[in-house]
């Protein structure tokens, strides 16, 4: 069809150059082929503008300075709630052409569907049999959603940052790309990998954080929260595939305070240092450079400012969404693709752990 031959042609590396025009053309960084990057994302709602400048955006960027990065669209994490079969399948593909559209590119990276890599589950399995119980319970994610469900929180909730962990560990992992939220989970995966290690022998590598350069974006509507697909709110959260419209009215409304000055204290000003925050990052400039340029603008005004420059990094990406949603052929063939590539490198691994444990 006509949109896969100009796909042809075009390829990831023109959807790059779309995100990055006008910047300066670099060398490529000598890539590390030592170190082995993983880090998933879940695909219930629609990526925002936290997702984007919290991971995604660095995302693309490791793809450039290891030789393995993968990248999975962890399916079976999002069954820790509810779902539609129906929606939670689309979602996939929507995820899938979002994380395309953004950059990842598949012949640099390994983008692939958790679920469709059988070794992760059972690696789960045997890391949950070496981790206590109380060691699970006293995590922070945990003690929030079990209270949000009113202490009836499913196993699946308590147990999942086991199988996240197993999902690191399956590729012999060294590095890990994470939020502030997710330390305590990675430190999780570090006392397994010891463990392990420490049972049966050294085998896998303790993988180490990759922070994030960009801290926690916040909600437009309570900057003491960090922005979030579920949040009730529809005016909190800015999506990578809103309308023009959309994102000014909801930086419109966005809270701020009784100071018009715009300036940069997220103690004392978190709504318009989210704001800063946000401009500094989707243009690329120094937070000091953004309160400089914005001298005698009011925050009624500097907020359209600021939806025009989100609006202006979203639109090439938005478009190419839409055009990559069309082709439902070419993103199954993504995930499969990915997927056999990910089976290649874990079953190798999983083999050697069932030999050592003595499954096999």
């Amino acid at each position: 069809m006509a949109l896969r031959a100009l796909r042809k042609t075009r390829g990831c590396r023109g959807v790059i150059r779309a995100l990055h025009k006008g910047s300066e053309v670099v060398p490529s960084p000598q890539k590390d082929s030592m170190k082995r990057v993983f880090s998933g994302i879940q695909p219930t709602g629609t990526l925002h503008l936290g997702n984007y400048l919290g991971a995604t955006e660095s995302w693309v960027k490791l793809q450039d300075e290891y030789d393995t990065v993968l990248y999975s669209i962890v399916d079976l994490h999002s069954l820790t709630v509810p779902q539609d079969p129906t929606v939670l399948q689309q979602s996939i593909l929507d995820m899938t052409a979002a994380l395309l559209a953004c950059g990842i590119n598949p012949e640099k990276s390994i983008l692939f569907q958790q679920s469709q890599v059988s070794e992760h589950t059972q690696l789960s399995w045997i890391l949950t049999c070496m981790v206590r119980l109380p060691r699970l319970q006293h995590l922070h994610q945990w003690k929030v959603k079990s209270t949000q469900q009113k202490q009836d929180g499913m196993m699946g909730l308590l147990t999942y940052p086991v199988l996240q962990a197993a999902d690191i560990l399956a590729y012999k992992s060294t590095h890990v790309p994470v939020g502030e939220d997710q330390v305590q989970h990675m430190e999780l995966v570090q006392d397994l990998a010891q463990g392990f290690n420490k049972k049966y022998g050294p085998f896998f590598p303790v993988p180490q954080s990759i922070l994030t350069p960009m801290k926690k974006v916040k909600s437009l509507r309570d900057p003491s929260a960090k922005m979030s697909k579920s949040d009730p709110d529809k005016l909190a959260t800015v999506r990578i595939t809103d309308s023009p419209e959309e994102i000014v009215s909801k930086f419109r409304k966005a809270v701020t305070d009784f100071t018009s000055e715009v300036t940069y204290d997220p103690a004392k000003r978190a709504g318009v240092s989210n704001l800063v925050a946000i401009h500094a990052a989707v243009t690329g400039l120094s937070v000091e450079e953004v309160v400089y340029r914005s001298t005698g603008t009011d925050t009624a005004h500097y907020k359209r400012v600021v939806a025009d420059a989100v609006i202006e990094k979203f639109a090439p990406i938005k478009s190419e969404i839409e055009k990559l949603k069309m082709d439902r052929d070419y993103l199954e063939k993504v995930l499969r693709t990915g997927s056999a590539k990910a089976r290649e490198l874990a079953y190798p691994v999983i083999q050697e752990v069932k030999k050592l444990v003595g499954i096999l």
